[in-house]
């Protein structure tokens, strides 16, 4: 699927070229150098439209991302990787968000996501070695900023069936999946450090138009994640290590993502925390940074859901319930195939009123309508 950078070093390649040396390999995109180490894979999306664009592996994308990409629904991660597409803006423009560690630039024609993960310095020189002003960019705001037109009170209530996929689908698979399949409900992926896919197509006006369509969502967001003893993430996540702060931090970049989507106050942001060996001091740590989440939420209006395991966080949430403010909404995965809200784990009496999420199936690919995506299964009773 991925155009290896060997590849390309005999010339020219859609609108860029790419060039290679002993240990780096350059690709000249519309007037601009990227010089990125020879290891980092170099793909074409015009001759590769079903890639899925990724930030938890090192690579170069450029060109406009497919409308089906194929990502699998499990990926998570962030590591260095860019993005650059054409645009028509020739302004110089460049924002850093050091939350999700993620510089956005535009710049003559092009616009640039770059992630990092542990190497802030490596992307910062790719960037001014592509002449870009990234000395120059401004922090993102995590709060308070300029919201999207809200969505109707309704997006995020639903009763029955949904899907979560790693990227937003194009129109087309929205629209083959809404005829042609029981689902009603798609958990969209908002943001977060450990957010592995690109989500070009995830704008206010793609979900207005969803809505429209007759279609709910669930928001989510990938923050920080339990420390990798054991846990599913892999070595490419960003760990908790200092949960509070962490927490709040992940809470004000949440609410300013979900509020430039249209997502109102009152919405439920569901923090993604992947399964874990749950030991003392990692539960602990989670326990310290969701509770950090859930209450800075609150301050900004909107409530908290959580994601994870029977087997790890819900657990850890149940028996520790008197010690921390729970999420209002509980996103459990046990993948046993049934589809209920219903769980041994999960008293009766906690997240009783329809405050209940549950991934039956994970991993698994489905075809509706012609369009195969990978998905995660849900079954939702969320008011």
């Amino acid at each position: 699927m991925f155009a290896a950078a060997a590849a390309l070093a005999a010339g020219p390649l859609g609108a860029a070229r790419a060039t290679e040396t002993d240990d780096t390999t350059t690709v000249s995109y519309r007037g601009h150098d990227f010089t990125v180490p020879d290891s980092w894979q170099v793909v074409d999306l015009e001759k590769h439209p079903d890639v899925c664009v990724r930030f938890d592996r090192h690579a170069v994308y450029f060109g406009t991302p497919g409308d089906r990409q194929d990502c699998p629904a499990g990926a998570a991660g962030h590591t260095e990787a860019l993005l650059i597409q054409p645009t028509a803006a020739v302004r110089s423009t460049a924002t850093e968000n050091r939350t999700a560690r993620t510089y956005r630039v535009t710049a003559d024609r092009i616009a640039v996501t770059a992630a990092y993960g542990q190497d802030r310095q490596r992307i910062r020189d790719i960037l001014r070695g592509a002449g870009l002003p990234v000395a120059a960019a401004q922090a993102e705001p995590t709060a308070g900023a300029p919201a999207a037109t809200p969505l109707p009170v309704d997006a995020t209530s639903f009763r029955g069936e949904g899907f979560d996929a790693c990227t937003a689908p194009g129109q087309s698979a929205m629209d083959a999946w809404r005829d042609d399949s029981d689902y009603g409900a798609v958990g969209v992926y908002i943001g977060g450090i450990n957010r592995a896919c690109a989500q070009s197509r995830l704008t206010a006006g793609w979900l207005r138009t969803q809505y429209t369509n007759g279609w709910r969502f669930f928001p989510l967001y990938v923050g920080r994640q339990p420390s990798a003893d054991g846990g599913s993430c892999g070595g490419n996540c960003v760990p908790i290590s200092n949960p509070v702060p962490e927490g709040t931090a992940a809470a004000d970049d949440a609410a300013r993502q979900a509020a430039a989507l249209g997502f109102d106050k009152g919405t439920v942001i569901y923090n993604d925390l992947e399964h874990y060996n749950p030991t003392p001091t990692v539960t602990s740590q989670v326990l310290a940074y969701l509770d950090a989440y859930t209450e800075r939420l609150h301050t900004l209006g909107y409530r908290s859901g959580a994601y994870g395991s029977t087997s790890s966080l819900v657990t850890d949430l149940v028996t520790n319930r008197s010690r921390i403010t729970l999420p209002d909404v509980i996103h459990f995965a046990r993948w046993n195939g049934l589809p209920t809200t219903a769980d041994p784990t999960i008293p009766a009496s906690l997240w009783a009123k329809h405050q209940r999420v549950h991934q039956y199936k994970g991993n698994t690919t489905e075809t509706h309508g012609g369009v195969k995506i990978s998905i995660d299964r849900d079954r939702l009773d969320v008011d």
